[in-house]
C-alpha cells in the first residue's frame, strides 16, 4: 500500500513537472515565426497563424489551434488557399502509459479550401511540394517496410474517443477555363463516444452547388471498429439525398438508401447489404461484394428491383425536340468509335431481377439477367422477361479489346401478342396474332451509321391466328370481280382487316435492308405467298405478294369466279403507313388466261380428246 502511494506520488510529480515546463519554459508561440518561415521557404506562399497556440492540461492534454491560413499563388482569386478557424485535440495522459489512447475530443471548425484553375492551366496546387522538399525526398533512402513481427509495430491495448466534430467545412472548385464554380460543403460530421469493439453513433450533413444542379444529403448510422483493427462496420447507415436542377427528371430527384457496410481489412473484402434503395418511385434491394486485394478488384452485384417506369424520367416532348435538334447539328462532326479500353480494368459479375420495366410505352415484366465484364469483354450470358402474354430470351457479347468493337447476339420471342407490341414499341398497327420470333446477328463498330450497315443477321418467324390490318384482301378481290364485270359502283364498307390462321417466313438483314424471300400466309379464304424487303434506314417497305382464292367469296354478293386464279398484291410506302394495292390489269390477264384454258378443254373434249 505504501509502495502504491509512492508510485502515485511519483506519477503526480512527473505530471506536475511536465505542466510547469510546458507552461513556463516551453512557449509554443515562440515557434510560430519559425513555422511560418519554413512553410514560406518550402512553398513560396504566405502562412499565417493568427491566434496564439495554447495548451490544455486538465482533464486532458491538448493543443488549440486557430486562425490558420495558407495563401494561393500570387494573382489568384481568392487569395487564400486554405484556412482553419479552429482545431482542437485533447488526449488523456494516464492511459498513454499503458498503450491506451483516450482522446477526449477532436474538433475542426471553419475549414475552407479554395482550389483555383486559371485560364493558363496553372492551379492552386502548383509549387506546394517545394523544390527542397523534392530534393530531400530524392536523397533520403526509403526505409525498409517493417514486418509484422518487428518490435517497431505498436499494438494499441485500447482506443477511446470522447467525440469527433467537423463543422462548416467548404471546398470551392473554381475553373476559370470553363468559367464555372462548384461548392462542396460538409456542414457537419459527428462521431459519438467511440471505443474499439463498440458501436458509436455517426452522422453527416452535406451539400453541393454545381452549375447545373444542387445536392443536399444527410445520413446517420453506427460505426464499429473491431479490437484488432481488422474489421470496420457501418450498420443501419441511412442516406437521404435530394438533387435539384433543370437537367434532372422532373427537375428534382429524392433518394433514400438504407445499408449495412462491412469492411474486412485483413482479407481486403468489402460487402454492402442494401435493404432499401428508393428513387423516383423505383425501389430496390440487393448485395454488393468487392474483393479489392487484387490488381483489378473483383465486384459482384446482385440487385432486385420493383416496377420501373423510364418514361417518367424522360424529358417533355418539347425538350426532346430541342435535344434532337442539337444532336442533328452535332452529327455534322465525324463520328468516332467509343473508347472501351476501360472494360479491361473491370472484373464484374452482375445479377439482376426486375418486376417490370416500361420504356417508350413498351412494357416488359419479370426480368432476370446475368452478365459479366472481364478482360475487355462484356457478356450477357442470360436474359429473360415476359411481355405481352409471351416471353423473350436473349444472349449477347460485346468485345472491346480492339479499337473497333465487335458484337454478337441471339434473341427469341415466344407466344407474344404482336399487335399491342408493335403498337407500343413503334406505333404501328399492322399485324396481330401470337408470334414466335428468332434472330441471330453479329457486327463490328458502334458508330450509329455503321451499326445499320455492318449488322448481319438472320432468323425466322411464325404468327398464328392473327390479322393483317389496313387491308381486306377478300373484299379487294370481290371489288376486282365487280370491276371485271363492268360494275364500278361497288362501295367498300367492310373493316380493313384480313384474318389468317398462320403467317410464316425467314429473313436476313444486311446493309440495313431486311429481306424476306418466303412469306407464306394461310387463311380459310385465301393463300398468300410473297417476297420483298424493308429498308431500316429509310423506314420504307416494298413487298410483292401473290394471293390465291381457296374458299367461297360469296359474301356480299360475290361468287367463286376467281377461285384458283393467282392475284398480285403490293405493299409499298413507309412502315408507319404502308399502302396496299392490287394489280387489276394482271388480274384481268389471269382471268382471260383462265377462260382461255377452259375453252381449250371444251374444244378438246368435242374433238374427241385431241
Amino acid at each position: 500500500m505504501k509502495a502504491l502511494k509512492w508510485l502515485l506520488g511519483i506519477v503526480a510529480g512527473v505530471i506536475l513537472i511536465l505542466v510547469v515546463y510546458l507552461t513556463v519554459f516551453f512557449d509554443l508561440n515562440s515557434f510560430k515565426p519559425q513555422i511560418v518561415d519554413a512553410v514560406k521557404e518550402q512553398t513560396g506562399r504566405e502562412f499565417v497563424i493568427e491566434n496564439d497556440l495554447s495548451w490544455s492540461f486538465f482533464p486532458s492534454l491538448g493543443i488549440n489551434l486557430g486562425g490558420i491560413s495558407l495563401s494561393n499563388p500570387e494573382n489568384f482569386t481568392p487569395a487564400t488557399f486554405v484556412e482553419i478557424k479552429e482545431a482542437v485535440a485533447n488526449v488523456e495522459l494516464m492511459p498513454l502509459l499503458s498503450q491506451e489512447v483516450e482522446i477526449a475530443m477532436l474538433s475542426l471548425d471553419g475549414l475552407t479550401l479554395n482550389m483555383v484553375t486559371k485560364k493558363d492551366g496553372t492551379s492552386s496546387l502548383d509549387g506546394l511540394s517545394g523544390d527542397k522538399a523534392e530534393t530531400k525526398a530524392e536523397s533520403t533512402p526509403t526505409p525498409d517496410k517493417p514486418s509484422s513481427d518487428t518490435p517497431s509495430s505498436v499494438k494499441l491495448q485500447s482506443l477511446q474517443i470522447g467525440g469527433v466534430s467537423i463543422t462548416n467545412t467548404t471546398i470551392n472548385l473554381i475553373d476559370e477555363i470553363n468559367d464555372s464554380k462548384q461548392v462542396f460543403s460538409l456542414n457537419s460530421l459527428t462521431l459519438g463516444q467511440f471505443s474499439l469493439g463498440n458501436a458509436a453513433d455517426f452522422a453527416y450533413d452535406f451539400s453541393a452547388q454545381m452549375p447545373d444542379m444542387t445536392v443536399n444529403s444527410n445520413g446517420e448510422g453506427q460505426l464499429t471498429v473491431s479490437k484488432d483493427l481488422a474489421k470496420v462496420t457501418l450498420a443501419g447507415f441511412t442516406i437521404n439525398t435530394d438533387v435539384d436542377g433543370e437537367t434532372i427528371p422532373n427537375k428534382k430527384v429524392s433518394t433514400q438508401l438504407v445499408t449495412d457496410i462491412n469492411v474486412a481489412l485483413d482479407t481486403q473484402n468489402l460487402q454492402v447489404a442494401i435493404s432499401k434503395l428508393s428513387a423516383m418511385d423505383i425501389n430496390a434491394m440487393g448485395d454488393i461484394k468487392v474483393n479489392y486485394g487484387s490488381k483489378i478488384p473483383k465486384i459482384n452485384v446482385q440487385m432486385d428491383f420493383g416496377d420501373i417506369d423510364l418514361d417518367k424520367m424522360m424529358p417533355p416532348a418539347s425538350e426532346k425536340s430541342d435535344e434532337a435538334s442539337t444532336e442533328k447539328v452535332a452529327s455534322a462532326e465525324p463520328a468516332t468509335e467509343p473508347d472501351l479500353s476501360a472494360l479491361k480494368t473491370i472484373d464484374l459479375t452482375l445479377g439482376m431481377t426486375v418486376k417490370s420495366i416500361k420504356v417508350s410505352n413498351l412494357l416488359t415484366q419479370d426480368w432476370n439477367m446475368k452478365a459479366t465484364v472481364k478482360d475487355g469483354i462484356a457478356n450477357l450470358s442470360d436474359f429473360s422477361a415476359n411481355l405481352y402474354e409471351g416471353s423473350i430470351t436473349a444472349k449477347a457479347k460485346l468485345d472491346g479489346r480492339q479499337k473497333v468493337a465487335s458484337y454478337n447476339f441471339e434473341k427469341s420471342l415466344s407466344g407474344v401478342q404482336f399487335r399491342p407490341l408493335l403498337k407500343d414499341a413503334a406505333d404501328i398497327d399492322l399485324i396481330s396474332g401470337s408470334a414466335n420470333f428468332n434472330i441471330k446477328g453479329s457486327g463490328k463498330s458502334l458508330i450509329p451509321d455503321n451499326l445499320k450497315k455492318n449488322l448481319i443477321a438472320n432468323g425466322d418467324f411464325t404468327i398464328a391466328d392473327g390479322s393483317l390490318y389496313g387491308v381486306n384482301i377478300p373484299q379487294m378481290i370481290r371489288s376486282a370481280q365487280e370491276k371485271l364485270k363492268g360494275d364500278f359502283s361497288a362501295e367498300n364498307k367492310e373493316e380493313l382487316k384480313t384474318d389468317f390462321t398462320s403467317l410464316t417466313g425467314s429473313y436476313s438483314l444486311k446493309n440495313a435492308v431486311f429481306t424476306n424471300p418466303d412469306l407464306a400466309m394461310a387463311s380459310p379464304l385465301i393463300r398468300l405467298a410473297g417476297n420483298g424487303s424493308a429498308n431500316i434506314d429509310s423506314q420504307t417497305v416494298d413487298y410483292k405478294l401473290t394471293t390465291s382464292v381457296v374458299g367461297s367469296l360469296a359474301g356480299q354478293g360475290g361468287d367463286d369466279a376467281l377461285a384458283g386464279v393467282d392475284i398480285p398484291l403490293t405493299i409499298k410506302g413507309s412502315m408507319q403507313d404502308p399502302k396496299f394495292g392490287i394489280d387489276t390489269s394482271a388480274l384481268f390477264d389471269a382471268k382471260i388466261k383462265g377462260e382461255t384454258d377452259k375453252l381449250k378443254d371444251s374444244l378438246f373434249k368435242k374433238l374427241g380428246g385431241f
